[in-house]
């Protein structure tokens, strides 16, 4: 009966890995599934509680850190949004200055709320630009040499 109670903790646990991602889940379920395995063997409550619990934090300090590496290495990160826009250029469609009045440019096809990332300059209209950040809704930018 106590294999049958481990082995369903064990299933339920690594079912519930697939809601959260994190890899712990699943190695509380391994650790279920092992003292499910003890149990068969012949352990009863304490020791398979043992073995459930030596697993677990075996897997846990072990494994579910080299795992979370190479999955993160798996992945391709994108910046996405306003990060994709620092480094790009862009054109002053009307007078950009430090002191946070109006200044507007063009990044790609949109534009922009801007204001001079040196806040002593004022940039003319129709000067190239570089986007040095974005802050909030405004474009942070460097005239180019």
């Amino acid at each position: 009966m106590g294999a049958l109670i481990w082995l369903i903790a064990g299933v339920a646990l690594i079912a519930a890995e697939v809601l959260s991602g994190e890899f712990f889940l699943l190695m509380l379920g391994a650790g279920a599934l092992a003292a499910a395995g003890g149990s068969l063997l012949g352990l009863s409550v304490l020791p398979a509680t043992l073995v459930f619990a030596a697993v677990s934090v075996l897997l846990i300090f072990a494994v579910r850190p080299a795992l979370r590496r190479r999955l993160d290495r798996a992945i391709e990160h994108h910046t996405t949004n306003t990060e994709a826009l620092v480094g790009r250029h862009g054109t002053v469609v009307s007078e950009v200055r430090g002191d946070h009045t109006g200044g507007r440019v063009k990044i790609g096809g949109d534009v922009w709320s801007a204001q001079a990332y040196d806040h002593q300059q004022t940039i003319e209209s129709g000067t190239r630009v570089r986007i040095i950040e974005i802050s909030g809704a405004t474009a942070m930018v460097l005239a180019e040499d």
